[in-house]
């Protein structure tokens, strides 16, 4: 038996049993994804707002798409989905703008609040099981969100960084992050996991430039390197997360997504002098522990 597990927007196959050999090789992976989103968060704020967001979300998709295309034309069957264009363009439109809202809240806030309010993303989706698929949350669930909450207010509170522009766009993020978990779960039921990351990536291009094209300046030599690596970050971070979750159950691949918040961390004090409050350290860990909870209790959807 096979069933599909969400990661990040992604649902992917995933064994129902696995042996201490695939675990240990799903946690590496895990790891290297979390090492690679942390140096996305790093490199959007080396460029320092030099790049409009929206000109940041059409280089990502556009390297991330050059990366992805020499293998599609190995693989033209790849591109064979059982849903409408549409739908893959309705999604690949909502990626693309949570990852400007992520990419505006790295470059005006600090890197370890916006990271942990990233985090908030399966609080949501539990939000918007209930209220749009008609799921009903037991009092495990209910205790997430509200554990989660608590954090995000940690964060934000009296003590903390307060309700900055930064940490607003990083929930909107989050909001936008958790809507398209909720679109693939019927999507998922149709088409194979490359099938749905090949069509987001090669949509993705096309919109981001509509709407990078008001904001356009081209970007200099160094924002170009700087862009070209990230695109390739993204795509392998990505794929190292998605290898991960077909390895072993999510339960064990999950949690190592938190290391992101220490190393981003660790990123912004080394590069940019950011120092790490107490109400963000607590706060991330009350959302991290909301998190795993919301994701223990996600219901996987057979196939």
């Amino acid at each position: 038996m096979v069933f599909r597990q969400e990661d990040a927007g992604e649902e992917v196959l995933m064994p129902q049993a696995g042996s201490p050999e695939r675990a240990k090789m799903a946690v590496i992976f895990a790891v290297g994804a979390a090492v690679l989103a942390a140096a996305d968060a790093v490199i959007v704020r080396a460029l320092n707002g030099a790049v409009h967001p929206f000109v940041i979300g059409f280089f990502r998709a556009f390297f991330g798409a050059a990366i992805l295309l020499p293998w599609v034309m190995l693989r033209p069957s790849i591109l064979r989905s059982s849903h409408p264009l549409r739908q893959h363009a309705v999604r690949a439109g909502f990626k693309l703008l949570a990852m400007v809202a992520f990419f505006a809240a790295f470059s005006w806030g600090p890197l370890a609040d916006v990271t942990a309010i990233a985090f908030t993303s399966p609080i949501f989706v539990l939000l918007g099981a209930a209220l749009t698929l008609g799921e009903r949350p037991g009092p495990l669930v209910i205790g997430a969100v509200a554990l989660g909450f608590a954090g995000a207010m940690l964060i934000v509170g009296p003590s903390g960084a307060g309700f900055s522009l930064a940490i607003l766009l990083a929930l909107v993020g989050a909001v936008l992050q958790s809507a398209i978990q909720l679109i693939l779960k019927s999507m998922s039921r149709g088409d194979a996991t490359a099938t749905l990351v090949v069509w987001n990536l090669l949509l993705t291009v096309p919109i981001a430039l509509l709407f990078a094209l008001p904001f356009w300046a081209t970007p200099g030599a160094r924002e170009l390197w700087l862009l070209a690596l990230q695109g390739v970050v993204g795509t392998a971070c990505m794929g190292m997360m998605t290898h991960a979750f077909s390895l072993a159950p999510a339960t064990i691949v999950a949690p190592v997504d938190f290391l992101r918040l220490p190393l981003v961390a660790l990123g912004g004090f080394a590069l940019f002098g950011e120092h790490i409050a107490l109400t963000t350290l607590c706060g991330g860990g009350l959302i991290g522990f909301a998190a795993l909870i919301a994701a223990r209790s996600g219901k996987p959807t057979f196939r």
